[in-house]
């Protein structure tokens, strides 16, 4: 070891090193005496044993670095000084908690530390901390970023798709991996072929630490160094903690899979006892002082617990407070010149992409193929030779990790433009845009959002079989958290991405394979788009057709044909599945008294399905018929034209339909 790398260990240094780690085990043991009386509920992963590696490494890093943990995250939050009492309330689940008692145990947050929170999600955190490393990198801010996670995550392709990403992009991400010997129950040379786990990150070319993490002097050193690495600008550092959890995995586990004679072993080497001993047998400290130590560390629990059982519960009424934000910015009017350009929905979506990076140097577009290749459909040729690589990022083939990416960076203060290249792949990043865009404000109380656009190609007709042709946007419009587009126009296509882009919240946007070579006149001043409301395309007051993105035209198209036998049908094009503007559809299916939805989703538990449901429950007694569903066959679209065709909605389905719920069928 080099004086460089020598600990300092001077009497405060050490007492410091003891106290945070009495600190933490008191704690947690009280969090555990007040499991069973049940005052603390649901999953309750304690920390006890691994005390050195969050009282090491946490007090090293700055007050403008961030920290990304685990579902064990009670000592990283005390260590980066989430106050005891708000950290006790929150496991309560009262209103004075940290996350506002919507996270409880597993998921405190706290901005004002940069504390990022707990994940629920096996390695969910990782590609979270790629992404705000990501957008230090850019702008060139001296900020490191340190995720904690546990031996467990090493098996999860988040954490190898988040290790090739800060190695690729020189990410200044402090990783630590908190080696137990066990995920949940299982040993790890029982679910890893390769029980080295220093190994999995050093191939991705990262340099690797491998440290004795019950000893809590050898675990500050070794981030030190780290950290200075780091910081010199050499890109990330993967530190392997190999330590023990004296506890169970949570307070469910019965710990059947490991015998007691294990356990005190390892409690006979354990960071408290052990550096307590040490300091004890070099005079380093005196047992008056431990004492001290204890006793403050008893007072200050007490205090919480007292500050917890004080607390409010929230009320009912706030249930849906900080899904989305209360309020959006307003949208931008735009400005028509008169002036007619002729463009593609294409061509539209990359002028609105090229606007927006000029407009806001926080933008960036990210995806596989979006650089050099020009996009899958070609949306983004040009922008690289424009914006440079930098803004335009090629990424791996890692749906999950490049969309956790984005979704960090936005958190960080970016505005990233994230592609994923269809709507099958996007179920590569689910856990990302479902556990952590979608929930971030929520579990944090309003702290953290969001404001990541992510856009991905949707629905069939281009003979692509069944893997590249679905229509899944239905799904993503169930969840709470998120904004659904599906822009049709040209002038959606254009204007909507601006207004995304504004919204503090993260917005999905789906373009229609079909669209992209639809071409038409628009005006040159085009600008921002409410994306708040449906758009009536066609008036009438026989019949409303409800539907959306690619089959927009198609029901157009139906509606002249109706028109043709003196039918008028009117055209609503929904443009936002998320929030659903219930307010445009009711006033029009009030007015016909007749409803049909077109949808590319599966009939079973589809956006038709939710849509009809809202007609039923709002406007039952204005209808003269039920409500009619055109919506793609209960079959994978399939190769053959002919079937493809004929598995989802066509001009000939939409008039039949409508004709039936007039009684002309």
């Amino acid at each position: 070891m080099s004086a460089e790398e020598k600990p300092k260990l001077g009497r405060d240094a050490v007492r410091r090193l003891l106290g945070d780690m009495i600190r933490i085990r008191r704690f947690e043991e009280k969090c555990a005496e007040l499991y069973t009386e049940e005052k603390i509920r649901g999953f309750l992963h304690l920390y006890d044993g691994e005390e050195a590696i969050a009282a090491g490494i946490i007090p090293l890093l700055d007050e403008k670095d961030r920290v990304v943990a685990t579902y064990r995250e009670h000592g990283h939050a005390l260590m980066r000084g989430v106050p005891m009492t708000t950290v006790m309330a929150e496991m309560y689940g009262k209103a004075e908690g940290c996350s506002g008692g919507r996270g409880g145990s597993m998921h405190l947050f706290d901005d004002t530390r940069n504390f990022y929170g707990g994940n629920a999600i096996v390695g969910g955190g990782l590609p979270l901390a790629a992404g705000l490393a990501l957008a230090d990198r850019m702008r060139g801010d001296d900020t490191v970023t340190a995720c904690f996670f546990g031996e467990g995550a090493v098996a999860e392709g988040e954490f190898h798709e988040a290790m090739n990403l800060a190695a690729l992009w020189t990410l200044p991400v402090l990783f630590v991996c908190e080696n137990n010997g066990y995920a949940m129950g299982t040993a790890l040379d029982r679910s890893e072929s390769e029980t080295d786990i220093g190994r999995k990150a050093a191939v991705f070319g990262i340099e690797t630490q491998v440290v004795d993490g019950m000893d809590v002097v050898a675990v500050e050193v070794a981030a030190a160094k780290a950290l200075r690495r780091i910081r010199a600008g050499e890109g990330p550092v993967f530190l392997e903690c190999r330590t023990y959890r004296f506890r169970a995995h949570s307070m469910f586990d019965a710990q059947l899979y490991r015998d007691k004679a294990e356990v005190e072993a390892w409690r006979q080497k354990g960071p408290i006892l052990r550096f307590q001993s040490w300091l004890l047998d070099n005079g380093l400290i005196h047992d008056e002082e431990i004492m001290a130590i204890e006793a403050r560390a008893e007072a200050e629990i007490a205090e919480a617990v007292q500050f917890a059982e004080a607390g409010t519960w929230e009320p009912v009424e706030s249930l849906t407070r900080d899904v989305v934000a209360a309020e959006t910015p307003p949208v931008a009017a735009s400005q028509p010149t008169g002036e007619k350009i002729e463009t593609t929905y294409r061509e539209a979506i990359r002028a609105a992409i090229s606007e927006a990076m000029r407009r806001d140097e926080r933008v960036f577009l990210m995806g596989e193929d979006v650089g050099a290749y020009g996009g899958c459909y070609a949306v983004s040729k040009g922008l690289m030779d424009e914006f440079g690589e930098a803004r335009v990022r090629d990424t791996p083939l890692s749906e999950s990790g490049f969309t956790g990416a984005g979704i960090g960076a936005a958190c960080a203060g970016m505005r990233p433009i994230v592609e994923l290249m269809t709507v099958n792949f996007s179920l590569l990043a689910l856990d990302q845009i479902l556990n952590t865009a979608a929930t971030l404000r929520h579990m944090s109380g309003g702290q953290f959002n969001v404001p990541v656009v992510i856009r991905m190609a949707t629905g069939a007709g281009k003979q692509l079989a069944a893997q590249h042709s679905h229509s899944l946007e239905g799904w993503y419009a169930h969840i709470p958290g998120l904004r659904v587009l599906a822009p049709a126009t040209l002038e959606d296509a254009r204007g909507m991405l601006w207004t995304a882009l504004e919204d503090p919240d993260p917005v999905l946007i789906f373009e229609n394979v079909m669209l992209y070579n639809r071409s038409g006149e628009i005006d040159a001043g085009v600008g921002a788009v409410d994306i708040s409301r449906a758009a009536i395309r066609r008036e009438g007051g026989d019949i409303t057709l409800i539907t959306y993105g690619g089959s927009l035209y198609k029901t157009l198209e139906a509606a002249e044909a109706l028109a043709g036998d003196g039918i008028a049908a009117e055209v609503i094009d929904l443009r936002v599945l998320r929030p659903l503007d219930d307010e445009t559809i009711m006033a029009s299916v009030a007015r016909t008294r007749r409803a049909v939805i077109v949808d590319e989703g599966w009939r079973s538990g589809s956006l038709a399905a939710e849509l009809s449901a809202r007609i039923m429950e709002q406007v039952f007694w204005t209808l003269d018929a039920p409500v009619g569903r055109v919506c793609s066959a209960e079959v994978p679209i399939p190769y053959p034209k002919h079937l493809e065709d004929a598995a989802i909605p066509q001009v000939s389905t939409i008039v039949a339909a409508a004709k039936t719920a007039l009684g002309r069928g």
